[in-house]
């Protein structure tokens, strides 16, 4: 009887269950494995979801293009003559998405930061232009006036007058970021206005033009032609970089300025046009294991000094090779970097008292900053054309030549046995303006002869004349590769 009255009571359960469905209307909702597994129906679609009722986590760039793309504006930047629109350094990896050697008509992309029509974009982007047009989101076409510009990190700051209002970006922090964070691009890529790429942070602080000033964030979203000065923006809707420069060997690796950077140097590029960093003039290593171990050092951190700049402020101030910088006024220096980010962060003509490990016993330097040099070659540093290496203005064959440079040698990874001169500016209407022919490529010989130093070049260029071929012999780091090039000398 026990066991006849379980089974009624269960029945009776089941039946009051399927009862209550019906009533209901429907079965509960399936699982979501099952609910995966069920066709879709058009007719079962249920209201938009808004912005606001979108699952935590869940990125809608859909909404985050729609906050921005009023800021974003495309920049047409003329010159009456062709210009580099390149920056200073060889084209090792980094090709900057913007422009070419030939003469034309360059643009690019920026941002609105406020209402009073400030407006971020690359240096690169408005180099020598003699006349800028932006083009707000709205269509409407205005004249741009170049506020300010910081070559080193490449930025510009531009302002519009424009008829009628304009909508800022917000404006992110980039400390923040982190690698896998995603991120967007807005910019005008090929001429396409206003694309919108996604991706994801690759890597924080790449090193690509100047190592002592670059941090520059990479990421995987596409960047192209044209992208040059456009926001990239995280998953907020906040602008966190300034794509600057995009891979030549690839088509998914773009490099961003962060904001941080940018937002650090405004006050300068408003009040002054142009931004001071304070400057030491010295070669910097960090301190490592093997650094320590080599040299019997006491200390496992800190900024070894390699090479003191003549005449600078640390020549001044007794600072030899092999010290190793431990403090700044009184903060602690951990690595290389560190320190030079704090002195150039400083103002030229300010004191600055160094801590110092020399010889096992640790003293103190006091310190009178300069301005930093424009062109400086991978730290504090000296200067790229230091020991008289002066580059004439009117060049032969529209090649302005350097001489040959360890640092650089060693960054793009060039074989000892390549000897002579790096070529660091290619004139468009030169003679020599072939595409093989570019910033970076070493020339060893000229017709045979070999070349070693400018007064080789000079020497052989010099004695050419009209119609001649010169067989150029080098090495171009960009393939890896020995080649020949040849030119015909134009008439002087």
């Amino acid at each position: 009887m026990k066991r006849y009255a379980t089974v009624v009571v269960l029945l009776a359960s089941a039946v009051s269950f399927l009862v209550g469905v019906i009533v209901a209307g429907g079965l509960p909702p399936a699982s979501p494995a099952m609910t995966a597994a069920q066709p879709f129906r058009a007719s079962e679609r249920g209201p938009a979801r808004t912005a606001s009722s979108v699952s935590p986590g869940v990125v809608n760039f859909a909404d985050v293009a729609e906050r921005v793309n009023a800021a974003v504006v495309n920049i047409d930047a003329a010159s009456r003559a062709g210009h580099d629109r390149h920056r200073r350094e060889p084209e090792d990896l980094p090709t900057l998405p913007n422009g070419s050697d030939a003469p034309h008509q360059g643009s690019g992309s920026g941002f609105i930061i406020d209402r009073q029509g400030f407006i971020l974009t690359n240096y690169h982007v408005i180099e020598d232009a003699d006349r800028i047009t932006v083009t707000l989101a709205d269509g409407r076409a205005v004249k741009g006036e170049v506020v300010g510009t910081d070559p080193a990190i490449d930025v510009a700051l531009l302002r519009i007058d424009a008829a009628g209002p304009v909508d800022p970006a917000p404006i992110g922090n980039s400390d923040d970021l982190r690698v896998g964070e995603w991120v967007c691009a807005i910019g005008n890529p090929l001429g396409y206005v206003h694309s919108v790429t996604v991706g994801v942070v690759s890597f924080m602080g790449r090193k690509l033009f100047d190592a002592s000033l670059d941090d520059y964030i990479q990421t995987d979203a596409a960047i192209n032609l044209g992208n040059s000065g456009g926001p990239l923006i995280n998953a907020r809707g906040e602008v966190i970089g300034i794509n600057s420069a995009i891979s030549s060997r690839a088509s998914n690796i773009g490099f961003a300025v962060p904001i941080n950077q940018a937002v650090a140097i405004l006050p300068q590029l408003k009040t002054r046009g142009r931004v001071s960093r304070g400057f030491i003039g010295v070669v910097l290593t960090d301190v490592t294991p093997d650094l320590q171990r080599s040299l019997k050092l006491t200390v496992s951190r800190g900024a070894l000094v390699q090479d003191v700049s003549g005449d600078s402020p640390a020549e001044r101030a007794g600072i030899r090779p092999y010290d190793v910088i431990l403090s700044v006024d009184g903060r602690d220096v951990l690595t290389n970097e560190e320190l030079i980010r704090d002195i150039s962060g400083r103002q030229p003509g300010s004191l600055t008292r160094l801590e110092l490990l020399r010889d096992g016993r640790r003293v103190a330097a006091q310190v009178k900053l300069t301005e930093r040099p424009r062109d400086t070659t991978g730290t504090d540093s000296l200067p790229a054309q230091r020991r008289g290496s002066a580059v004439p203005e009117d060049t032969p064959l529209g090649l302005t030549v350097r001489e040959y440079d360890p640092l650089f040698a060693k960054r793009l990874d060039i074989p000892a046995s390549v000897q002579g001169v790096i070529v660091v500016r290619v004139d468009p209407t030169g003679a020599a303006f072939v595409p093989a022919m570019r910033r970076g490529f070493v020339i060893m010989e000229i017709n045979r002869q070999p070349v070693r130093t400018v007064a080789d070049y000079d020497r052989i260029v010099g004695a050419s004349r009209a119609g001649d071929a010169l067989a150029f012999y080098g090495y171009d780091p960009s393939v890896g590769q020995r080649s020949l090039i040849i030119v015909t000398v134009d008439a002087k």
